[in-house]
């Protein structure tokens, strides 16, 4: 198995195999539009702009999964993206990244890389944690995605390098990035 194995569906209904990116470093993190973490759209795509000549490519898959966080159809996200984010880099169907239903994608990424747990020495990683621990207690049980904006690392050769959990800024993975290209 190999992340190019996997063929999802773009945000405007298209089928895109991951095999389209052979050769590209690669972000893949879960999002939604209606998140504490969503001003993370907006580092995103900076990186995007940065480094997507030198060969990155991001890859948001918008989730509803997280206290029903992403509640807009795909050409709602779409545009919530674009108006308030900028987001150019490309966007999948809306999926979902946990339990039984979670795309084999997601069910693959977690597996490989385990959770680690959330930084709380980061303020944002007490709060994500008191709040998980409050009211979703079972998501902090096993390697599944914690919570929107988990963001894993791909090499060129489609080796997962690494997993960055939402309270992880998006410029902080600019070092590890920039390694990989």
């Amino acid at each position: 198995m190999s992340i190019y194995d996997f063929k999802l569906k773009g945000i405007d209904g298209e089928e895109i195999s991951l095999e389209n990116y052979k050769g590209k470093v690669l972000i893949i993190a879960n999002t939604a539009s209606k998140c504490g973490f969503t001003p993370q759209y907006a580092d995103l795509e900076k990186i995007y702009e940065k480094y997507n000549s030198k060969g990155l490519e991001i890859l948001g898959f918008p989730c509803n999964q997280f206290a029903e966080q992403e509640p807009g159809n795909n050409n709602e996200v779409k545009k919530f993206c674009e108006i308030n984010y900028g987001v150019t880099f490309p966007l999948f169907e809306k999926i979902d990244v946990r339990g039984a239903s979670a795309h084999p994608l997601f069910k693959y990424l977690s597996e490989a890389v385990p959770f680690k747990g959330l930084d709380l020495n980061h303020p944002s990683g007490k709060i994500l944690n008191s709040f998980l621990e409050e009211k979703f207690p079972e998501y902090l049980i096993g390697n599944s995605i914690k919570w929107n904006f988990t963001k894993f690392l791909i090499d060129r050769e489609g080796n997962i390098v690494g997993r960055f959990e939402p309270t992880t800024e998006p410029l902080d993975m600019i070092p590890e990035i920039e390694k990989l290209l």
